[in-house]
């Protein structure tokens, strides 16, 4: 295959089942839910060998992203190619009908975990929380672990749709009670959680194990780094450009508008998901479909391409730092 039969890569999603889901996702992904149980995740981009994402369009169709890589670094991967043993970045759709646990992912290299969330949707209950209270210290965090107060010591705020929100390694955060996001994150699945809220596993019986003394190793105690993000306007024609995390391990824009844009960059490969309204992804080679809850998968060699919407759309791009 040339470089030039490359397109825009979509990827089938991957459910999961989660206590503390609903079944909202539906509306967002063509892919009907499995079911009748919580479905808490849609894993839309993940290069993970326990669930490897498969490319659900054109000629590559059936393919496991993995199996994309190891065949055409170069065309995909761009400047990256051979810097990372599989795609760096996990991608996911997340409905938090309940409460998720209050957790912290760990900061060793090996499987540290940082991630950053763009809220869909938010309801009059919805709760966020994004870090410990300032001057919370360890032994405070573990009175408040034995008599059931940790929700006290947790930085927390109320939702709204279109909020961005930054969870670095080692910050504790929860959310739930009716909240839909997008999540961005580094490619692990690695979580320590230090209280579940009581949650009773129906498909147990059981509570869920915890992880406390794991969690509290890798807790930074010390001046929140995370929380609500305030967008930075890079841009307000043709569309408006806001970028919303600009970390170490991955860069988020959002873009907003009726008129045509670009996306992608030469050399780089490019994430974009279609967040709300529908439009055509043109690729100099042909033409696809972009839907609401849609992931594309822009590789290297394609350069930028153009958006093209019907109507106002709302697209998420991302990027791998340089």
């Amino acid at each position: 295959m040339s470089q030039t039969s490359l397109y825009p890569l979509q990827f089938e999603p991957i459910y999961q089942y989660r206590l503390w889901g609903g079944r909202r996702l539906a509306n967002l992904l063509t892919a009907p839910l499995p079911g009748d149980g919580p479905i808490g995740e849609a894993w839309v981009l993940s290069d993970r060998a326990d669930h490897p994402s498969r490319v659900g369009n054109g000629s590559l169709q059936g393919r496991t992203i993995g199996q994309v890589l190891e065949q055409f670094p170069e065309q995909v991967m761009g400047k990256f190619a051979g810097r990372f043993s599989r795609f760096p970045l996990l991608l996911k759709f997340l409905d938090v009908r309940e409460m998720l646990s209050v957790q912290v992912h760990p900061t060793d290299p090996e499987t540290a975990k940082t991630e950053a969330w763009v809220v869909l949707e938010a309801g009059t209950k919805s709760r966020i929380y994004a870090g410990l209270k300032t001057g919370t210290t360890e032994s405070d965090l573990r009175q408040a672990l034995t008599n059931g107060t940790v929700a006290d010591r947790l930085a927390c705020f109320h939702p709204n749709a279109g909020d961005a929100v930054f969870n670095p390694a080692g910050m504790v955060h929860s959310l739930g009670s009716g909240v839909v996001v997008f999540e961005v994150q580094q490619n692990s699945d690695v979580t320590f959680r230090l209280f579940d809220w009581n949650h009773v596993d129906p498909t147990t019986g059981k509570p869920r194990p915890l992880q406390v003394e794991q969690a509290l190793d890798c807790i930074d105690f010390g001046p929140c780094p995370g929380g609500l993000v305030l967008p930075l306007v890079e841009e307000t024609a043709p569309v408006i450009c806001e970028r919303l995390f600009h970390c170490d391990y991955f860069w988020l824009w959002r873009l907003r508008g009726e008129l045509p844009f670009m996306v992608g960059a030469a050399g780089v490969p490019s994430v974009l998901v279609c967040i709300d309204g529908e439009g055509e992804i043109e690729d100099g080679g042909g033409i696809n479909e972009a839907r609401k809850g849609d992931v594309f998968l822009l590789p290297a060699v394609l350069g930028q391409c153009t958006f093209r919407p019907r109507g106002p759309v709302n697209v998420l791009e991302i990027e791998i730092p340089e």
